[in-house]
Protein backbone atom coordinates (compact mmCIF):
# COMPACT_ATOMS: atom_id res chain seq x y z
CA UNK A 1 0.00 0.00 0.00
CA UNK A 2 1.07 3.29 -0.99
CA UNK A 3 1.03 6.77 0.63
CA UNK A 4 0.26 9.45 -1.58
CA UNK A 5 -0.40 13.15 -1.52
CA UNK A 6 -2.36 14.85 -4.20
CA UNK A 7 -2.03 18.33 -5.27
CA UNK A 8 -4.68 20.14 -7.58
CA UNK A 9 -5.93 23.33 -6.96
CA UNK A 10 -9.66 21.87 -8.04
CA UNK A 11 -11.20 20.54 -4.87
CA UNK A 12 -13.51 18.59 -6.85
CA UNK A 13 -10.34 16.83 -9.02
CA UNK A 14 -8.75 16.19 -5.83
CA UNK A 15 -11.89 14.18 -4.48
CA UNK A 16 -12.11 12.74 -8.11
CA UNK A 17 -8.36 11.12 -7.80
CA UNK A 18 -8.90 10.44 -3.84
CA UNK A 19 -11.25 8.03 -4.62
CA UNK A 20 -9.42 6.09 -7.33
CA UNK A 21 -6.54 5.77 -5.15
CA UNK A 22 -8.60 4.94 -1.89
CA UNK A 23 -10.39 2.49 -3.71
CA UNK A 24 -7.11 0.77 -5.29
CA UNK A 25 -5.86 0.01 -1.65
CA UNK A 26 -3.69 2.83 -0.83
CA UNK A 27 -3.81 5.44 1.51
CA UNK A 28 -4.12 9.31 0.49
CA UNK A 29 -1.78 10.62 3.49
CA UNK A 30 -2.16 14.37 2.34
CA UNK A 31 -3.75 16.97 0.24
CA UNK A 32 -2.74 20.16 -1.29
CA UNK A 33 -4.14 23.09 -3.40
CA UNK A 34 -1.29 24.84 -4.74
CA UNK A 35 2.74 24.33 -5.27
CA UNK A 36 3.87 25.92 -2.04
CA UNK A 37 1.24 23.37 0.14
CA UNK A 38 2.61 20.47 -2.15
CA UNK A 39 6.28 21.56 -1.19
CA UNK A 40 5.75 21.62 2.47
CA UNK A 41 3.76 18.77 2.52
CA UNK A 42 6.15 16.57 0.53
CA UNK A 43 8.14 17.24 3.50
CA UNK A 44 5.94 16.57 6.42
CA UNK A 45 5.01 13.31 5.28
CA UNK A 46 7.30 12.01 2.55
CA UNK A 47 4.31 10.28 0.79
CA UNK A 48 5.78 7.33 -1.90
CA UNK A 49 3.92 8.61 -4.33
CA UNK A 50 2.67 12.49 -5.74
CA UNK A 51 -0.10 13.80 -7.93
CA UNK A 52 0.90 17.29 -9.30
CA UNK A 53 -1.36 19.11 -11.16
CA UNK A 54 0.59 21.28 -13.58
CA UNK A 55 -1.44 23.72 -13.85
CA UNK A 56 -2.26 26.12 -10.40
CA UNK A 57 -2.00 29.37 -9.12
CA UNK A 58 1.12 31.08 -7.90
CA UNK A 59 2.01 30.86 -4.29
CA UNK A 60 4.86 32.79 -2.61
CA UNK A 61 7.70 30.34 -3.20
CA UNK A 62 6.19 28.28 -6.43
CA UNK A 63 4.56 29.77 -9.89
CA UNK A 64 2.48 26.57 -10.68
CA UNK A 65 3.07 22.50 -10.56
CA UNK A 66 6.83 22.34 -12.27
CA UNK A 67 8.20 24.82 -9.72
CA UNK A 68 7.14 22.35 -7.28
CA UNK A 69 8.03 19.39 -8.78
CA UNK A 70 11.60 21.06 -9.34
CA UNK A 71 11.68 21.95 -5.54
CA UNK A 72 10.31 18.59 -4.30
CA UNK A 73 12.86 16.97 -6.87
CA UNK A 74 15.64 18.97 -5.59
CA UNK A 75 14.74 17.70 -2.03
CA UNK A 76 14.29 14.41 -2.67
CA UNK A 77 16.04 13.30 -5.86
CA UNK A 78 13.82 9.91 -5.62
CA UNK A 79 10.73 11.63 -5.12
CA UNK A 80 8.18 9.46 -6.87
CA UNK A 81 5.96 12.53 -8.99
CA UNK A 82 2.96 11.92 -11.52
CA UNK A 83 1.97 14.88 -13.01
CA UNK A 84 -1.48 15.62 -13.96
CA UNK A 85 -2.74 17.63 -17.11
CA UNK A 86 -5.21 18.64 -19.50
CA UNK A 87 -5.46 17.86 -22.98
CA UNK A 88 -2.87 20.27 -25.01
CA UNK A 89 -0.37 20.58 -22.21
CA UNK A 90 2.33 18.47 -24.04
CA UNK A 91 5.26 20.83 -23.68
CA UNK A 92 5.00 21.14 -19.98
CA UNK A 93 4.16 17.35 -19.52
CA UNK A 94 7.96 17.31 -21.41
CA UNK A 95 9.40 19.85 -19.11
CA UNK A 96 8.50 18.09 -16.28
CA UNK A 97 9.37 14.70 -17.20
CA UNK A 98 12.93 16.61 -18.11
CA UNK A 99 12.77 17.73 -14.06
CA UNK A 100 12.35 14.28 -12.78
CA UNK A 101 8.59 13.34 -13.04
CA UNK A 102 8.04 9.80 -13.26
CA UNK A 103 4.87 9.76 -15.73
CA UNK A 104 1.83 11.65 -15.95
CA UNK A 105 -1.87 11.45 -16.28
CA UNK A 106 -4.11 13.02 -18.20
CA UNK A 107 -7.47 15.18 -16.81
CA UNK A 108 -10.32 14.30 -16.88
CA UNK A 109 -8.74 11.08 -14.79
CA UNK A 110 -9.69 7.65 -16.14
CA UNK A 111 -9.36 5.41 -13.19
CA UNK A 112 -7.88 2.80 -15.44
CA UNK A 113 -4.66 4.68 -16.11
CA UNK A 114 -4.56 5.78 -12.44
CA UNK A 115 -4.43 2.44 -11.08
CA UNK A 116 -1.88 1.59 -14.21
CA UNK A 117 0.47 4.59 -12.81
CA UNK A 118 -0.48 3.78 -9.06
CA UNK A 119 0.70 0.12 -9.60
CA UNK A 120 3.71 0.82 -11.35
CA UNK A 121 5.51 3.27 -9.71
CA UNK A 122 3.88 2.20 -5.53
Amino acid sequence: MASVLIVDDAAFMRMVLKKIIIQSGNKVIAEAGNGDEAVTMYKKYRPDLVFLDIVMPPGKMTKDGLDALKIIMKEDPEAKVIMCSSMGQQTLITEALKNGAKDFVVKPFRPVKVLEVLSKYS
